[in-house]
């Protein structure tokens, strides 16, 4: 039908031997394609004079689309919405997808102009649309098949998709939080605050920076990240259940930041919160940020990055550490000096 609803020719009625007007019906059909039944709601065209059924070129491009849809939804193959999807996705025209993905030119093409993809084609397509970086895996092999300006575009789009999938928030610390929760077990609030505190500190003697910007206050039972706390506070004693999800990624730290990190969990991680809490008791920053309070006193004094650098920077000098994995040396000794 043309934008004013009317058909572009009327039909010719064989019965009538006469053009006529159609009416037409929506009708449920059913098809056999390559040993697989479907049913879809197709359209049938009848002449308004006899109630003849007529063949109209507008209907029967019509009902090709509704077959093709149902084939492809029945057979679990990619759609030609999908497609324009993926290509929407990634700001990619339909050669240069073709191109990355080591097909022909035309290809694409033909599948957004109905033809139906061999399954693994169709497998791979929606592949690449639900993993960006396997497709920026295919744009970096195949960058040599399209045109420059074609591959910035598509790297551009990938590097947004994956900054749209950060943590909600983007400071580092609830990215440090989150590379805790994936690589740890069973880790407590109190747990939690104590491991921060112990990457913060460690970061500062060994990485020369700090981990993240964030101060902790010299609370009753340790040094606490407030935000964090107030984030985590409703597991109470119980291990933390993270419900967010954990990007495998963790753009925000760096490699070496990361085994950094591991290093603090394997040491420290393997103690309670309550044996965590108990070593910071020990050491200066906590106890010189409480210094003139009761034992059981409320406070949110500042643990002074400063001191922290100096306390750690003294604890890397003399456990001689020159690499993360002299942090075992100290976790060992803090240890048994409270037992």
């Amino acid at each position: 039908m043309n934008e004013g609803g009317a058909w572009n020719m009327l039909p010719f009625c064989e019965h009538c031997e006469d053009v006529v007007e159609v009416e037409e019906k929506e009708v449920q059909k059913q098809k056999t394609i390559k040993g697989i039944d479907i049913t879809y709601m197709g359209k049938e065209g009848y002449c308004k004079e006899c109630g003849s059924i007529l063949f109209v070129p507008e209907i029967h491009d019509y009902n090709l689309k509704k077959i093709n849809e149902a084939y492809r939804h029945a057979a679990n193959l990619i759609t030609v919405d999908e497609i324009n999807d993926i290509m929407h996705l990634y700001n990619i025209g339909k050669r240069p997808l073709s191109s990355v993905l080591g097909w022909g030119e035309q290809t694409i093409s033909r599948y957004l102009d109905g033809e139906i993809p061999s399954k693994q084609y169709s497998e791979q397509l929606k592949r690449v649309g639900k993993d960006p970086s396997y497709m920026q895996r295919l744009l970096e092999e195949n960058k040599n098949k399209i045109t420059d300006h074609a591959y910035k575009k598509s790297i551009q789009a990938i590097a947004d998709i994956k900054k749209e999938h950060l943590p909600r928030s983007e400071n580092k610390i609830d990215c440090v939080v989150q590379y805790i929760l994936a690589k740890a077990e069973e880790i407590t609030p109190l747990a939690l605050q104590k491991l921060l505190y112990y990457s913060q500190g460690f970061s500062i003697a060994i990485n020369r920076n700090y981990l993240f910007e964030e101060d902790c206050e010299a609370w009753v039972h340790g040094p606490v990240y407030r935000n964090i706390y107030d984030k985590y506070k409703s597991f109470g004693y119980n291990p933390i259940e993270e419900n967010l999800i954990i990007t495998s990624n963790f753009n925000l730290l760096s490699e070496e930041e990361q085994m950094l990190l591991d290093s603090v969990i394997n040491n420290f991680g393997c103690y309670s919160g309550k044996m965590l809490e108990r070593m910071t008791h020990v050491e200066v920053p906590w106890y010189e940020a409480r210094k003139g309070l009761d034992e059981d006193a409320a406070s949110n004094n500042i643990i002074e990055k400063e001191t922290m650098k100096k306390y750690f920077s003294e604890i890397r000098d003399k456990h001689h550490m020159v690499n993360i994995s002299d942090i075992e040396d100290y976790s060992k000794d803090i240890f048994q000096k409270i037992h």
